[in-house]
Order: C-alpha cells, then sequence, then structure tokens
C-alpha cells in the first residue's frame, strides 16, 4: 500500500506515536517512508508539530505539513478563526500522490477523528481517502467506550466505500482491566477489521532508539512488524475468552 492514511475514533488516541511506529517498523524493513500532516493545530508556527514528532521518533522519514493553525480546534474552525484559507480533501490528495511517486510508503495522518472538518463544504479525512483510493488505519482507545466510536468509524469507511485496513490500539496499559481485556476480542468483531497491533502507554516517551527497536514488535506483518494478534490475546486476557 504506498500510501496509508491513517485515523483515529476521537482525538488523544494516540494517532501520532502509533503513525511514527508504522513509519520505524516501514524503515526497519528497508522501505521509504513520507509522513504527511493534512492540518495542524494547536501549535504555534516556531513549534514542532506532529509531523516532527514522528521524525523524532522513527528516524530519517520525509515530512510534510499542509496547513498550520495555532488554535487547539477542528482544522475548519480553527482556520476560520486565523483568518486563513482552509486545507481542502483534493489538496491533500495531491500532496500524497505526489510523495507517494518518491517514496515506498506515504502515512497521511488525520486530525482528530475521521470526520473532523477540513473546510467549510464539510471536506474530511475521509474524502482525501476516497480520492486516493487509499486504505485506513483506524487507531483507538483500549478501554470502555471504544466499541462504539470503532464501529462508527468502519461503518462511516464502508458508507463511502472505503475499507479499513485494520485497528490499531494506540495506548495498551500495563494493568489493563476486564473492559480493555475483552475488548482485544471485541474491537475486530466489531470493525470487521483485523487486530494489527498494540502500542504500550507511554511508548512516545522511550528515547528514539528504544522507540524505533521496539516498533516492530507493537505492530503486526501487515504493518512491517512481528505482533501476533492471537498470542498478545492470549497472553494479556486469557480469562476474557
Amino acid at each position: 500500500m504506498p500510501v496509508l492514511v491513517i485515523t483515529g475514533t476521537g482525538t488523544e488516541v494516540g494517532k501520532t506515536v502509533v503513525t511514527a511506529a508504522v513509519a520505524a517498523s516501514a524503515l526497519a524493513a528497508g522501505r521509504s517512508v513520507a509522513v504527511l500532516k493534512a492540518a495542524q493545530t494547536g501549535v504555534r508556527p516556531d513549534e514542532p508539530g506532529d509531523a516532527a514528532e514522528v521524525e523524532r521518533l522513527a528516524g530519517p522519514v520525509t515530512t510534510a505539513e499542509l496547513a498550520r493553525f495555532p488554535e487547539p480546534l477542528a482544522p475548519a474552525t480553527a482556520a476560520r478563526r486565523a483568518g486563513r484559507p482552509p486545507v481542502h480533501p483534493h489538496e491533500v490528495a495531491e500532496a500524497a500522490a505526489k510523495l507517494a511517486t518518491e517514496h515506498d510508503l506515504v502515512l497521511v495522518e488525520g486530525a482528530g477523528g475521521l470526520l473532523v472538518r477540513f473546510d467549510a463544504a464539510g471536506g474530511t479525512l475521509a474524502d482525501a481517502a476516497r480520492l486516493l483510493s487509499a486504505p485506513v488505519l483506524v487507531v483507538t482507545p483500549a478501554g470502555l467506550g471504544t466499541l462504539n466510536t470503532t464501529e462508527l468509524t468502519a461503518r462511516e469507511l464502508r458508507a463511502r466505500g472505503l475499507e479499513p485496513a485494520g485497528i490499531v490500539i494506540g495506548s495498551w496499559p500495563a494493568a489493563p482491566d476486564l473492559a480493555a481485556r475483552c475488548n482485544l476480542a471485541d474491537l475486530p468483531d466489531v470493525a470487521g477489521a483485523p487486530l494489527l497491533g498494540s502500542v504500550p502507554a507511554g511508548s512516545g516517551a522511550l528515547s528514539p532508539s528504544a522507540f524505533r527497536s521496539s516498533a516492530p514488535h507493537w505492530l503486526a506483518p501487515r504493518l512491517d512488524g512481528s505482533w501476533d494478534a492471537e498470542a498478545f490475546r492470549i497472553r494479556e486476557a486469557p480469562e476474557a475468552f
């Protein structure tokens, strides 16, 4: 998959760290990687954004950012309040397609959830994915409440003619509760898509070298890793099945 779109079931679910893990695993497999942040919000011009964080953690990737708005709001709202032009889905698709001519893998990271609006016309990351005919990786929380938002996201993807590539748990707790353990079986069931990884909580605080060496162990072979969903379920939640 030359372009992989990465979305979340909401904000603060671990999209950037998962994007970095996917990038690090691809780099370890010898692939060239570009990371495109469609719209960065809540960051000043002199501050590093999500794409820079991916590069810091993952290593030598090409980074691109189409627009940056200072307030931590939905991109359409942040653009309007800043008096700046918004990002449109066709611009995201065009930028990703260009990067795909020069790299083995292009990761397009969204802002918030799938249907967060980029512009006043209601354009979203889903529209960009449709223009690209790209698979969409869904990053989701581990615990209570995640089944509903994950299923809604997967249903919306399919309603738009898109297929979820799979699910990655963005922050797996060191001491998972019963809901999180049961969700290991329930998440792929409600999404109709495989569980392709689980990133330990706090992974973004690792040193870059530790992050890069660990990332392939958090992701399934489809994402250039060695993680095994069934073995993980048996180890983490044997009593939940």
